[in-house]
């Protein structure tokens, strides 16, 4: 069997490490500095926040069309190397203007670095393990997402000093940065269409469904990333735990990727993004219908072993409908639709709280997990298996 663990496919991993621990350090406590610093209202917050999410969306199909059809790697450097000056811009920021310019911006290099990492890792995956080692390359975000909230906390809540935040960061993404610069990428054959306009250079057409389905889960995590904070401190009198849930969430996510690496590896997409749908939609519902200390935790458990099963499965679904030369197109679709969710979970969930309260928000978010579970058992998986025929008729076409 072809090695997994390659010196490569280690840096591509370090890096994603490095981008989801500067970002995930400060997501939870942005909200509270909005509010401490600039006294704004909860609607601007959400306003304010909804920016990052948006410009990574808007600038993820070109991401993928770029690392698709330019060498892979400028690409990749590009990104990362923006996405870590631009965290000296909190720094500099002085004015709730100039921060909110700043974060918005912030989403462009983040939308291409994302999409590049996740395409280079592909890149260098031996075909026999790839299906395994991508939801192995989640790996390296779950454990980002668990250590980096609880640290974030941790400086706030004993020296309640933002400034120690961004520059810790800042620091992470420049690490992440200097190790993807010594990567060694497989040299890629750079395919000309002459439909360099086409849509479905830009958003893979054949993956709409997943990435319409993925929109409804990400729309859910982007209120409950951003907003956690906020919610255990009014509604639950909890000030230390976002660190602890996120924890939790992401000791979740890690043992599910562990185990659903197995059925990943004999192809098992389909149900095992049901088996992770159902399990998310389960936490979601205890979150907001138990709101003790029991509801709270298990709720993060059950979210982060649902999202670890349910991610890769649809990552490597859209991937596996997706030809060669459009492995970008299929990663920045699905993370497309991911942005896209987050941010309308951000931009909604301020509006609801500010007109109506922080639970209802959240009872909102788990009506949205259940609309979404219910369009993947009724439509998205059926569309993935007609896809994926239509995909492997026509390479059998091609090679007569």
């Amino acid at each position: 069997m072809e090695r997994l663990w390659n010196s490569n496919y280690w840096k591509v991993m370090i890096a994603n490490f490095s981008m989801t621990f500067a970002f995930y350090l400060l997501t939870p406590l942005l909200p509270l500095y909005l509010t401490e610093t600039y006294n704004s209202s909860k609607d601007m917050v959400g306003l304010v926040l909804s920016g990052y999410a948006i410009t990574a969306l808007i600038v993820r199909p070109f991401s993928g069309y770029l690392t698709d059809s330019f060498p892979r790697k400028r690409v990749l450097l590009l990104g990362l190397f923006l996405y870590f000056i631009f965290f000296g811009g909190y720094l500099a920021a002085g004015s709730l203007l100039m921060f909110a310019i700043v974060r918005t911006l912030h989403g462009a290099p983040f939308g291409t670095a994302s999409v590049a990492n996740s395409t280079a890792a592909i890149d260098v995956l031996p075909s026999s393990r790839r299906t395994e080692g991508i939801s192995y390359y989640g790996l390296s975000n779950n454990l980002a997402t668990a250590i980096s909230p609880t640290i974030g906390v941790f400086i706030y809540k004993y020296l309640h000093d933002f400034n120690i935040l961004f520059w810790l960061a800042f620091i992470v993404a420049g690490v992440g940065f200097v190790v993807d610069a010594t990567i060694k990428m497989p040299e890629k054959q750079i395919i000309k269409t002459g439909k360099t306009l086409s849509l479905d250079r830009f958003f893979l057409l054949r993956g709409w469904m997943l990435g319409v389905n993925i929109i409804f889960f990400g729309t859910c995590y982007g209120v409950l990333s951003n907003y956690l904070a906020i919610y255990g401190k009014e509604v639950m009198g909890i000030t230390g735990g976002t660190g602890a849930f996120f924890m939790l969430l992401s000791i979740g996510l890690m043992l599910s990727r562990l185990q659903g690496a197995k059925s990943l590896r004999k192809g098992l997409l389909t149900q095992s993004a049901a088996q992770g749908i159902l399990i998310s939609t389960v936490g979601y519902l205890l979150f907001v219908s138990c709101p003790n200390m029991v509801g709270y935790y298990g709720s993060a458990l059950l979210i982060g072993l649902g999202n670890g099963h349910m991610w890769p499965a649809f990552q490597n679904m859209i991937i596996g409908i997706a030809m060669n030369n459009e492995r970008g197109t299929a990663n920045s679709t699905i993370l497309t639709s991911w942005d896209m969710g987050v941010g309308i979970g951000i931009l909604a969930g301020g509006v609801i709280v500010e007109y109506f309260n922080y639970s209802t928000a959240f009872w909102w978010i788990a009506v949205v997990h259940l609309l979404g579970a219910a369009l993947y058992f009724l439509l998205t998986r059926k569309s993935y298996l007609i896809n994926k025929a239509a995909k492997e008729a026509e390479i059998l076409s091609k090679t007569r």
